[in-house]
């Protein structure tokens, strides 16, 4: 997997994504862009569907999160695979929806969803301009999302990555764990949340060469999507620093 994609899925892993639970219609899309198995030309059909089921089943605010969301994994599968300048179009429409959404009903899920694909968005683009003008909304959309809903799962992530993936001075990674390791108290969590949690974590410690305290995470996120490519190979980083020893927590 590239550097370029590593490096996407580290600052936004949690963005975007949904402490609620989803519709049956949304979750093939979802589970295909975490399992990281299926292509872009495999996975359109499924945002295809994804689409016209919000269009049929959903109506108001809630199709335009739905129609976000499905533009959101659409782009996320394209970022997976470098194909930039498609996954742009598809981040941006998904801000344009999530707007949208806002506007027509305000709620957590519409306000996480246009700090996910605007974040997602920043990096797609790739220009520092970009990225200035619009980096300080990521997090501000995510608590506006933590204002109405404060066991909001991917905005508590959103907060934490901040600190756990910034570069220095920015960042602070002890503070950034903490903060992740409380969402599995505080928040609303399905299983996409605890990957994203448990692969943050484990990062972190890789960073800090502490792969004891990170393996197990990292085989909890692994159990949750074993074929995620990130996941996979940082657990492999992990064991290797680790003298190659699993441990199970």
């Amino acid at each position: 997997m590239s550097q370029v994609f590593s490096l996407v899925f580290l600052l936004t892993a949690g963005l975007g994504l949904q402490a609620e639970r989803l519709p049956e219609w949304m979750i093939p899309l979802r589970e295909a862009v975490y399992e990281q198995v299926l292509t872009v030309e495999e996975i359109k059909p499924l945002y295809l569907a994804a689409s016209a089921a919000a269009r049929r089943y959903a109506s108001g605010a809630d199709r335009y999160v739905a129609l976000s969301r499905a533009e959101f994994f659409m782009g996320r599968a394209l970022l997976f695979e470098e194909r930039n300048p498609e996954a742009r179009i598809h981040f941006a429409e998904g801000l344009r929806l999530a707007e949208i959404a806002v506007e027509t009903g305000p709620s957590a899920e519409a306000w996480i969803l246009r700090s996910g694909n605007l974040g997602h968005l920043i990096q797609a683009d790739g220009r520092t301009t970009f990225a200035m003008a619009n980096g300080l909304d990521v997090e501000r959309f995510a608590r506006n999302a933590l204002e109405l809903d404060p066991r909001n799962a991917a905005a508590q992530q959103t907060l934490a990555a901040r600190l756990v993936f910034a570069p220095r001075p920015f960042g602070n990674i002890r503070r950034g764990i903490e903060m992740m390791e409380a969402i599995l108290e505080n928040a609303d969590v399905e299983r996409n949340d605890i990957f994203n949690v448990a692969v943050s974590i484990g990062w972190a410690h890789v960073q800090q060469r502490n792969f004891s305290e990170a393996i197990p995470w990292l085989e909890r996120a692994v159990e949750i999507f074993p074929t995620n490519q990130f996941a996979t190979e940082l657990l492999e980083t992990a064991e290797a620093g680790g003298g190659g020893r699993r441990r199970s927590r």
